[in-house]
């Protein structure tokens, strides 16, 4: 009797060590979540803006911080050095040529490919998008139709509006009706975020894009000169960080009271959009979910400040223009105080990003996956990245094609020989970029190889070097502001 009883003890002993093994088995089988997304941008924010970037005067705490515990990008461009373009290569990875996003105002189609929310709501992706959209195209002052947001659950925008004041800044409430913000834009808008991440389903990924549109510009002033410049001028808790008379100006800029006007208020600005940034990352820590977490902070493209003598603040193909701080925080694949040279353009941002976050897709992106390159601080000579500028008349920008690489920056035009869009600089010799040797003797091999560069991403893209009389020559019924159809190459190749 005593045998039986052991024997059975024994037998149920065994079973039980199996079940254990099994449903341990079972533990480490199941498939870990998928890694959650946060997209910051500023807007019209220079990568020399930065702390981390090398400016020892800007107040950004929290963007160092977040450079500290990922990586850094030296060698990020805006190729398109203009709002729509850069939010249309963002979501889609593809060329404006062919996402129809080629110039401010003008929609990014939404029928040309899967775009970024799209595909992670596929893999099971809460989204919502908050601030500033600029991808609808025609009137500004309209919300987003459910039907052009992109694949994104949640949509909280003005769209695109620029008087960031309490009282004066609004978003378009999911019934359609504009609602005013009681605080400065960017808080308002962070506090939207915030908000959304305390009611997420936390069994599921996630995926939010915060896009604060300071420190860009809103309106222009009369200077003492006389004359009009671009204004920053924002809240006095922000303007008083800064002492105007302190304040260092750009190499090669002549200094006016006007001049540090503009640079007081959109440093200002830029220290209000990094204390936006850090609300956000305390809601994550709040959550515990940065370690599953990757965060990525960068702007659609710079600001010149007048900078030589330019007339806008964008569009141009100087750093101060298209050189954007790019900062990516992902801990279980990225090690904290990274810097990489590795070249990336506008186009590279979603295959780079889905990549790190083990997302396959079958869209085949114009875009490269950098994810590998940028760890190992990979840097070709022949390395390089397209810039641009198109234009369809109705703008004082211009029409320019050409290329960065680690040594020089290069931009060539047909329609024009203005100084500021024919430029070859050398990036080491030059970092200012104070010298031009457009068409220099001395640097003819150079130029030459260059332009060899530009050709052939131009022929890659099937870009011919269009400009506004080529584009308003096949322009849809609806005018480029409302094609929600045809994209630029489509109309352009029939």
């Amino acid at each position: 009797m005593k045998k039986i009883a052991f024997y059975t003890l024994l037998f149920f002993s065994i079973i039980s060590c199996k079940t254990k093994k099994i449903d341990e088995t079972q533990k480490v089988a199941k498939p870990e979540k998928l890694p959650n997304l946060v997209i910051v941008l500023s807007d019209q924010h220079s990568a020399d803006m930065v702390g981390a970037y090398g400016n020892n005067q800007i107040i950004t705490p929290n963007l160092d911080r977040l450079a500290a515990e990922g990586v850094l990008l030296e060698n990020a461009f805006a190729s398109q050095p203009v709002c729509t373009p850069f939010r249309g290569m963002l979501m889609s990875g593809m060329h404006p040529l062919k996402n129809g996003a080629f110039v401010n105002d003008v929609p990014l189609l939404p029928n040309k490919t899967k775009l970024m929310a799209e595909i992670l709501k596929e893999k099971g992706y809460q989204t919502a998008y908050f601030g500033k959209w600029h991808l609808l195209g025609g009137n500004r002052d309209r919300g987003i139709p459910k039907e052009l947001s992109y694949g994104f659950d949640k949509v909280l925008t003005n769209n695109c509006h620029v008087d960031f004041r309490p009282g004066k800044a609004f978003f378009w409430n999911e019934k359609g009706e504009k609602e005013f913000f009681d605080e400065w834009e960017p808080y308002a808008q962070t506090n939207q975020a915030i908000d959304y991440l305390k009611e997420i389903d936390t069994n599921k990924p996630f995926a939010i894009i915060l896009s604060l549109h300071p420190p860009h510009d809103w309106g222009k002033f009369k200077g003492l000169d006389g004359k009009m410049h671009y204004r920053y001028d924002t809240l006095d808790e922000l303007m008083q960080l800064y002492k105007r008379n302190e304040i260092e100006l750009r190499p090669g800029l002549k200094d006016t009271p006007d001049r540090r006007r503009m640079y007081h208020g959109h440093m200002a600005q830029v220290t209000g959009i990094d204390i936006a940034l850090g609300k956000l990352i305390n809601q994550l820590k709040s959550m515990q979910v940065e370690k599953n977490t990757l965060v990525a902070f960068t702007a659609d493209h710079g600001d010149m400040l007048e900078s030589h003598n330019a007339k806008l603040p964008k569009q141009y193909p100087h750093d101060y223009s298209n050189k954007i701080p790019f900062i990516i925080k992902f801990p279980k694949k990225i090690k904290a105080g990274l810097r990489s040279k590795t070249l990336l353009a506008s186009m590279d941002i979603l295959p780079t990003l889905l990549s790190y976050m083990d997302i396959e897709t079958k869209v085949d992106f114009d875009g490269k996956d950098l994810a590998n390159d940028i760890l190992k601080d990979k840097l070709d000579k022949e390395d390089y990245v397209p810039i641009w500028n198109y234009r369809i008349g109705r703008a004082r920008n211009s029409n320019w094609r050409g290329v960065e690489t680690a040594n020089y920056t290069f931009s060539t035009s047909k329609e024009s020989k203005n100084p500021l869009i024919n430029v070859l600089f050398d990036r080491k010799k030059d970092p200012a970029q104070l010298n031009n040797l457009y068409d220099n003797p001395s640097y003819a091999a150079v130029q030459k190889k260059l332009l060899v560069y530009t050709k052939e991403w131009m022929n890659k893209y099937k870009d011919k070097f269009y400009g506004a009389k080529e584009f308003n020559a096949v322009q849809p019924k609806n005018k480029w502001t409302y094609n929600y159809e045809f994209s630029p190459l489509e109309l352009l190749n029939k």
